[in-house]
């Protein structure tokens, strides 16, 4: 102890260079994401001379090239190989015990592994600044994610013991199957998950104990990010098994393996699932501790609990919305994966059996985003002097609005035959326009913008700007905003005029407008709120509560839109275990109505709801610190806050 404080003094280089090496570990495992298929393609090619000799030899289904046969072909199953257990429906289904329990632990499993990404941001926000008041007050909060993460932690790890369980009784074949392929990663999960909950228990036990504000807290800081890497590889393991079943590879026509492990991970959806659901996971677990913290909020006895759990909402609300922006990008590069390993897969997904479930996705996100906008300009109502930006909300929701409705037009309607004729087919002659790619590429796009101005309009709200340059980057920032709406909505047009192949390339130039006025238009704001003159501090706890009726909603809408999005993915198989090469002859294999899924979508958004609210009142029984004061006691000249707590540096 004595020594590590002794290194504490003068030597915090020592602790940043740890950091750094801490964080390279992060990112070695997304170097395995970004590592091109064709780039092991090659590699595996020119090491094919290894295969002479083989006593058999095989084909692989992705990778194109040659490998020796090392496993036996995916077993020819038969009704009786699914045993049944005579319960009442639709639990006699063995898949919908199946959906469910694997539904509840992918739902815990992402919040809990969110939560240390957020801690490692906030407790690195809280160590970096300058004001030890507000630093203290970040530190409390990252301890206070934790404890809220500690017990879902637990009920990850038995959900995950009933997922096994489930398998291995209702799909004994099929497990054993993807046993023998995946046992080595297996092992490495098992580990992994040891590692994780170790780190976890000192990281969480450990938090006061080595807040000593040198070298102890940089050691516990990197403890964080060393917890954030073991859960990033658990994460990318577990997707590796589940995007072999939708595009299998390291395998020939019959399943047999073909002695490349690498190959078996490293399937072709492999590295935009695991981008999807590390961005994904991040939505949801901040929309969950947005829940939480407006549930707090609710139930506050004193103005300095409404304060801190006001302001608590609030970052958890903007960590998840920041993670919103690039996730339906994220879902792009997924969906052309998709298309690019199976054109049929893709036309199942977006213009065949599935297609009217992406209406309801586009209800949900649209109530992501009504809901976001909602929240910020109530939060408004927290600081002076923003009454001058209020005028401005009506031009946002009228632009939200009209994009959604464009986004949610489905392509084709379903008509009885008399509406069919009366209409002259399946698309309506105007409306039907909409319900084309792409207009909704236009909508969300527009979406998008709309509210990141929303974002930026908040964070003017209690200052005056006293840059020099003000007029001229006020001027960039609406040419910037008035030239990325204007190319956003001229290629949705021209879309129309264009071969479908073409068309796809125009997603690229409408993301890179809205990206940059995301980067770029935040940047530039940021910059334009240095030294700005304080109207007032953000008065936390003086928000309305139908704000955090929103942030509850928004938080329900995540979840929904989680378990949507799962079965479809889970759906696009429709009768085979692992694409074209396990065939699924359950009696169960066939496609469900979209009114029962709908329903066990419901269901299993109920039930985790009735764990979580569990989890939020055992949470309650271990807060026994003070809450940090939420008065703002600076002179409002000048002076700014850190832009995730509505400020500007």
């Amino acid at each position: 102890m004595k020594l590590m404080r002794a290194m504490g003094n003068g030597k915090r280089v020592w602790s940043l260079l740890m950091l750094g090496a801490m964080a390279f570990t992060l990112l070695l495992p997304l170097a395995l994401v970004v590592v091109p298929t064709t780039a092991l393609a090659d590699e595996a090619a020119t090491t094919a001379a290894a295969t002479e000799g083989c006593e058999k030899k095989g084909k692989d289904v992705y990778f194109k090239i040659e490998g020796c046969v090392s496993g036996p072909p995916a077993p020819q199953t038969t009704a009786t190989d699914y045993p049944s257990y005579n319960l009442p429906y639709p639990l006699s289904e063995n898949r919908v015990i199946v959906w469910t329990v694997a539904q509840q632990h992918l739902y815990f499993g992402s919040f809990v592994l969110a939560v240390p990404i957020f801690c490692m941001i906030i407790e690195l926000v809280g160590i970096m600044s300058k004001d030890r008041a507000i630093g203290k007050r970040y530190d409390d909060l990252a301890h206070d994610f934790v404890r809220i993460s500690l017990t879902a932690y637990s009920v990850t790890a038995i959900l995950g013991g009933l997922l096994l369980f489930t398998f291995i009784s209702l799909y004994p074949v099929f497990f054993s199957y993807l046993t023998s392929l995946f046992k080595p990663f297996m092992h490495i999960y098992a580990l992994l998950f040891l590692a994780e909950s170790g780190t976890l228990y000192i990281y969480y036990y450990g938090w006061d104990r080595m807040n000593d504000g040198g070298f102890l807290k940089w050691i516990h800081a990197t403890l964080g990010v060393l917890l954030n890497v073991f859960g990033s590889v658990l994460m990318m393991l577990a997707n590796s098994w589940a995007s072999f079943m939708m595009s299998p590879a390291g395998v020939d026509e019959k399943g047999q393996f073909l002695g490349n492990l690498t190959h078996v991970l490293h399937n072709a959806l492999w590295n935009p699932l695991n981008v999807h659901r590390i961005i994904g996971n991040m939505v949801f677990g901040g929309g969950i501790v947005a829940a939480y913290a407006a549930y707090k909020f609710l139930s506050s006895k004193t103005d300095n609990e409404k304060a801190y759990y006001d302001w608590m909402g609030y970052v958890a609300m903007f960590l998840a919305i920041a993670s919103l922006i690039p996730l339906p990008f994220a879902g792009y590069w997924l969906m052309r994966e998709v298309y690019a390993y199976r054109q049929q897969m893709g036309i199942t997904l977006m213009g065949g059996l599935l297609a009217w479930l992406f209406i309801i996705q586009a209800v949900l996100i649209g109530a992501l985003f009504f809901t976001t906008n909602y929240y910020l300009f109530n939060g408004m109502g927290r600081m002076r002097g923003s009454e001058p930006y209020r005028k401005y909300i009506k031009y946002i929701l009228f632009l939200t609005t009209a994009a959604f409705l464009v986004w949610l037009t489905p392509h084709t309607l379903v008509m009885r035959a008399a509406e069919l004729k009366a209409i002259g087919g399946q698309q309506h002659p105007v409306i039907g326009n909409f319900g084309v790619m792409s207009a909704k590429n236009g909508a969300v796009n527009t979406m998008l913008m709309t509210t990141i101005i929303s974002f930026i309009l908040y964070q003017r709200c209690n200052k005056i700007i006293t840059v020099s340059w003000a007029a001229w980057g006020n001027a960039v920032m609406i040419g910037m905003f008035a030239v990325a709406m204007v190319n956003n909505w001229w290629l949705a047009i021209i879309g129309y005029y264009i071969p479908a192949n073409v068309r796809v390339g125009l997603s690229v130039p409408q993301v890179m407008g809205t990206l940059t006025c995301l980067f770029v238009g935040l940047a530039l704001n940021s910059a334009m709120m240095r030294g700005a003159k304080l109207t007032g501090p953000v008065e936390w706890g003086k928000i309305s509560v139908r704000s955090q009726y929103g942030l509850f909603a928004l938080a329900v809408s995540f979840t929904w839109l989680m378990a949507l999005m799962g079965y479809i993915r889970s759906s696009v198989r429709l009768f085979w275990h692992a694409m074209e090469v396990f065939r699924d002859n359950s009696p169960w294999a066939f496609t469900h109505t979209i009114g029962f899924a709908a329903n066990v979508m419901s269901f299993n958004v109920l039930i985790f709801w009735v764990f979580t609210l569990f989890v939020f009142w055992l949470g309650e029984f271990s807060t026994h610190k003070q809450l940090p004061s939420m008065v703002d006691e600076r002179k409002p000249v000048g002076l700014g806050q850190p832009v995730i707590a509505g400020g500007s540096k």
